[in-house]
């Protein structure tokens, strides 16, 4: 993989700043073709894919954070002398090329091909057809960009194919794949996985747990799972389920407010046998299964808790290992819950809905890994990289 320099990464980018503002009518032309089209029986998936001003302006700025960020190739992890005289130096190397699968977002064509080109890394962009007009005039974009400064378009590429043209393309690629990122939910995952023949960084679903300990502050408990459930339901962050612990005073009472505040939202209430018995008219779980799910919609599940062990167990059981949040008023409470619940990103007394590379201060990302190699969590600039020992001698053997 050719090396570019800082510079010229940065002018590609400082190009298709420029791109992108002078294109924003035909970039919306497009979108309004990709929404007349859309089947909108997934109000989720519908609400990915629409761009107006604001999501272009967010491209933008995706854009410039990334460029104004430090080029993570070629960093110094470590240094050392041995005593037979060698140097060894571990540096950060880009990865190759990277194939990014995903759904409806025409953001992520942008950011994940402006990470993966800083990251001086080929990009192939599997998009779903939903979004296929959006896609292309945001690719056009790129090439614009790339032969304005001198380089082969060939570094963001879009990929149009169905799904067994897909599944081909990943059992016989046409060119060297070094790392594979599918978006989406289980089922695609599982698609990559099954057929994939290099590396896959699995970007999970959500399905997002709040445990409701017995010392909970409920003012505090009220604003933040409201913020979790309601402010974007299309997001992985998004809360899913609610474990309420036997012990919290006024149990009845406390669960008949959560109940208005949820139906005030327009929150649809599923829950367990035993608040069942509280919110007689709530519908109860349909199955096990429900634990695993992943809504994307404005619904939830509230069930009870015989303590802290016995929430973090079922978390660890059904979770989707993205985030999870504990309300609690004991920072040693806290600290057991966080230590002990296996999740990419663990909160006490915060919104889940933090989970984001930009919230927690990564900028821009490729998405949020659920993975534990190579990386956990949003997956920023700095985390695009791979390393290569470089070792120096003198003519050393080992003997």
């Amino acid at each position: 993989m050719k090396l570019i320099s800082t510079e010229t990464k940065n002018n590609v980018l400082d190009t298709m700043i420029k791109n992108i503002d002078q294109n924003r009518t035909n970039i919306l032309e497009a979108n309004k073709k990709d929404l007349k089209a859309f089947n909108k029986d997934d109000q989720a998936l519908y609400d990915r894919l629409v761009l107006d001003d604001s999501k272009i302006d967010g491209m933008i700025k995706a854009i410039s954070e990334v460029r104004a960020q430090e080029d993570p190739v070629s960093q110094e992890i470590s240094n050392v002398k041995l005593d037979n005289g060698l140097s060894i130096i571990n540096k950060t190397a880009p990865f190759g090329t990277i194939m990014i699968i995903y759904e409806s977002r025409p953001d992520v064509t942008i950011e994940a091909a402006v990470l993966a080109f800083k990251a001086n890394s080929k990009i192939l962009l599997k998009g779903g057809k939903e979004a296929s007009n959006s896609n292309k005039e945001l690719v056009a974009c790129w090439h614009q960009s790339l032969i304005a400064n001198g380089l082969e378009k060939d570094w963001v590429r879009m990929l149009e194919l169905n799904r067994e043209e897909t599944q081909v393309f990943l059992k016989n690629p046409d060119e060297q794949l070094d790392l594979i990122v599918p978006r989406g939910g289980e089922r695609l995952i599982n698609f990559v996985k099954e057929h994939a023949k290099c590396a896959v960084l699995i970007s999970g679903r959500g399905n997002n747990f709040m445990y409701i300990a017995e010392d909970a502050n409920w003012k505090k408990t009220i604003q933040v799972l409201l913020n979790a459930k309601t402010d974007k339901i299309s997001g992985c962050n998004a809360l899913d389920k609610v474990l309420i612990d036997k012990n919290l005073p006024n149990f009845e009472t406390r669960l008949q407010e959560l109940k208005t505040v949820l139906k005030q939202a327009k929150v649809e209430i599923l829950v367990d046998e035993d608040i069942k018995r509280v919110l007689l008219d709530e519908k109860p779980i349909p199955n096990k299964a429900t634990w695993s799910e992943e809504f994307l919609a404005l619904k939830i599940v509230l069930g009870k808790v015989a303590g802290m062990d016995k929430a973090i167990s079922k978390i660890n059981k059904y979770s989707g290992g993205h985030s999870s949040v504990i309300l609690t008023e004991s920072p040693e409470k806290a600290q057991h819950f966080m230590e002990n619940v296996d999740s990419a990103a663990v909160y006490h007394n915060a919104s889940t809905r933090f989970t984001d590379g930009g919230q927690m201060g990564v900028g821009a990302e490729l998405a949020i890994s659920t993975d534990k190699l190579h990386h956990r969590g949003p997956l920023g600039l700095k985390q695009l990289v791979t390393n290569k020992y470089y070792v120096f001698g003198n003519g050393q053997v080992r003997v």
